[in-house]
């Protein structure tokens, strides 16, 4: 009889920030499955990590947000404290994944509607959501990395 059985967890940080900090989630407990039939493990993050990142979905909304509104790296980089290469990262993960995750969002949420780019769409889907939320319905259809 196959299915999912509870397998104990393990612990991730959920962001850069120390532990003791009242505002830090770390360290999260990510609950870990085991399947009956093929005796493989795995698990499942909550919505609040961002996966194979170590800065949360606020931050790279907020950094993304700005790059949209046509600052610089530099000045994203300035601003939230972040490196220049992890914006540029953003940046780009948003540029290449951006057409897939606009179609899997537009196909549930008609409203979101037409824009004539994928920067007024990103800036009108991040003003009325956030970035987490998207990046949850996404991940049903796509792999959100």
């Amino acid at each position: 009889m196959a299915g999912l059985w509870c397998h104990g967890c393990y612990f991730r940080k959920a962001d850069r920030r120390a532990s003791e900090s009242a505002q830090s989630l770390n360290p999260v407990p990510i609950p870990r499955y085991l399947c009956n039939g093929c005796k493989r493990t795995c698990s499942r993050l909550p919505a609040c990590i961002a996966p194979r990142r170590w800065f949360d979905w606020v931050m790279q909304q907020l950094v993304l947000l700005m790059l949209l509104a046509g600052n610089s790296v530099r000045q994203c980089h300035q601003c939230s404290a972040r490196a220049r290469s992890t914006v540029r990262r953003w940046r780009d993960w948003l540029g290449v994944r951006g057409e897939t995750f606009s179609f899997w969002l537009r196909s549930r949420f008609p409203e979101l509607g037409r824009h004539p780019d994928q920067d007024a769409f990103w800036c009108h889907v991040m003003q009325d959501t956030t970035l987490m939320q998207a990046m949850a319905c996404c991940d049903c259809h796509t792999c959100v990395p």
